[in-house]
């Protein structure tokens, strides 16, 4: 015990190289050390048994953090974010359920791991949910090549994951789809090809909300004095055939309830729609 507790905690401030050999050369523990470190983390809150129990399981990490170094992401910082899911299961570790440390950790630092390429492989999360997440990780291990998936290789890899193949296929495109800047570049002349000069939306803006507004009251305004200024009969047909809610009254319709012919309710409504579109020109 005293051996592993003499050991310097690799610095983080060093070379990538430097510190795998440092973490390497810790010693692993044997099964009767590492029930003894653990009963006296949980018993007494030991803080040098727990330095113990990490410190001996820092190359684990190192070697499930290098098996994601597909994504792009840095090395260090994989390492880095498995060694935080290390110090979880050693916090939550009972030596008397008879697994190992090794068994128990390596679901906490996938898990730290995973959470850390979600956050920072994308601009955009592309899996949210437990079933995304599974699915995004399994189907990127599963893909033989960078190729599409053909209709053929979907159905395999959708029975292979138990899921919907629209759902191996929605999430390749997630994941082939690159992050696009909404800004031009610095050295980039033209301006008007960046997605920011066409993807704005005034709608919601204050002034063009305001005039959207004022135009709605000024029409309604202006169509109810238009009306006013019919009579009756022409007002009742206008209403009729062009504000009701419900359907519009034919004309034949208009004709029987007037008691006039079709070609008479048309010449009335044409008559009333000019006199309305005087009025409202001279209120505009």
């Amino acid at each position: 015990m005293s051996q592993t507790l003499s050991f310097p905690v690799p610095s983080a401030l060093g070379s990538l190289d430097a510190y795998i050999s440092a973490a390497n050369r810790f010693p692993l523990l044997s099964e009767a050390e590492e029930k003894d470190y653990a009963r006296r983390l949980r018993a007494d809150g030991d803080v040098e048994a727990a330095r113990a129990l990490v410190l001996s399981h820092l190359r684990l990490v190192i070697a499930v953090a290098r098996g994601y170094l597909g994504y792009g992401l840095p090395h260090a910082d994989l390492i880095q974010e498995g060694n935080v899911g290390l110090m979880k299961a050693v916090k939550r570790f009972d030596p008397e359920r008879g697994v190992r440390l090794v068994s128990f950790a390596i679901h906490w630092i996938k898990a730290e791991i995973h959470e850390y390429i979600l956050r920072n492989w994308r601009l955009v999360k592309i899996a949210t949910t437990k079933a995304q997440r599974k699915l995004f990780f399994n189907l990127r291990s599963l893909k033989s090549s960078l190729a599409t998936l053909n209709a053929d290789e979907v159905q395999v890899v959708a029975k292979q994951l138990g899921v919907k193949p629209e759902e191996v296929v929605e999430m390749e495109t997630r994941i082939t789809g690159g992050d696009v800047s909404l800004e031009a570049s610095s050295d980039d002349d033209d301006e008007r090809f960046a997605p920011i000069a066409y993807l704005a939306d005034l709608r919601d803006e204050p002034s063009q909300a305001l005039e959207r507004k004022q135009t709605a009251r000024l029409q309604d305004e202006g169509l109810k004095g238009a009306l006013a200024n019919l009579d009756a009969r022409s007002r009742r047909i206008v209403e009729r055939r062009w504000l009701t809610e419900g359907e519009a009254a034919t004309l034949h319709e208009l004709a029987a309830e007037y008691g006039v012919s079709a070609e008479r309710i048309r010449q009335i409504e044409v008559k009333a729609m000019q006199k309305m579109k005087g009025h409202l020109a001279a209120a505009m």
